[in-house]
């Protein structure tokens, strides 16, 4: 662990690509690894979990070598929080003395108690039992969970209206070039849609998951065709590779 410290703080020190990167830059690589590391826990390969371990353990070692260096935290303080919270949020075990012998119920239960004691005192809501998974899966749950108080569109139409408006405002962001109000708007099409297609009853992440599908095979598609004609891929224009297109529409009906 040491030997990758010290690694990490070298990086950091002459590495051009590693001294760019910012807490921010880098987040999207931890939800990367973090699903990479899934992958092959499903493939159930050792070495590929090892190696995808390593990798999501790299992230938490460059987030906190970069907050070392603004005097926030450094790894150890890491470690120590976590080994902290393990011990604090099982009495049961480090505590047992106290506790008669408990079901893996009621260390369920247990657990949400301490949690809720941790947050005693800090700004809290309805939607903090929502865990932060995959974007399109919180942004539907986020929207159910407002729904039950009332916080909703009485019908899809209006959640479609709203739409409509958000996509209005993305292209008075792209009109003016402006890449931060781009961001912004794309993030709020992207809520937006989500929404309308829950008022529609379709599971976003689904639609999204069979649509990637079809696109992987009509491409694999194109790509076979290319071979056939013992062309490269690369090598088509895009009129022919949209001609190829068309066919797979209808030959992967």
């Amino acid at each position: 662990m040491d030997e990758l410290l010290a690694v990490m703080r070298e990086l950091r020190e002459k590495c051009p690509w590693d001294q760019q990167q910012t807490p921010q830059s880098l987040t999207k690589y931890a939800i990367e690894e973090a699903y990479e590391v899934e992958a092959a826990i499903r493939e159930g390969n050792a070495d590929e979990i090892r190696d995808e371990l390593g990798d999501l353990l790299l992230q938490v070692v460059f987030q906190a070598q970069m907050f070392s260096e603004q005097g926030a935290f450094n790894f150890d303080d890491v470690v120590q929080a976590i080994t902290e919270k393990l011990i604090r949020r099982h009495p049961h075990v480090f505590q047992a003395e106290q506790f008669s012998q408990l079901s893996s119920a009621d260390v369920a239960v247990l657990w949400k108690q301490i949690k809720q004691q941790e947050k005693q005192g800090k700004l809290q809501s309805r939607l903090d039992e929502i865990k932060h998974g995959p974007a399109l899966q919180q942004a539907d749950e986020i929207q159910k969970n407002a729904a039950q108080i009332g916080f909703d569109f009485a019908a899809v139409a209006g959640a479609y209206g709203k739409l409509n408006e958000e996509l209005a405002e993305l292209q008075q962001a792209m009109q003016k070039q402006n890449s931060d109000e781009i961001f912004d708007e794309f993030g709020d099409c992207l809520f937006s849609l989500i929404n309308v297609g829950r008022k529609l009853g379709v599971s976003s992440e689904m639609a999204l998951l069979s649509t990637i599908h079809k696109f992987r095979t009509r491409f694999a598609f194109i790509e076979d065709q290319a071979r056939q004609q013992q062309q490269k891929i690369e090598a088509l224009s895009l009129a022919e590779m949209d001609q190829l297109w068309e066919q797979a529409k209808q030959q992967l009906k």
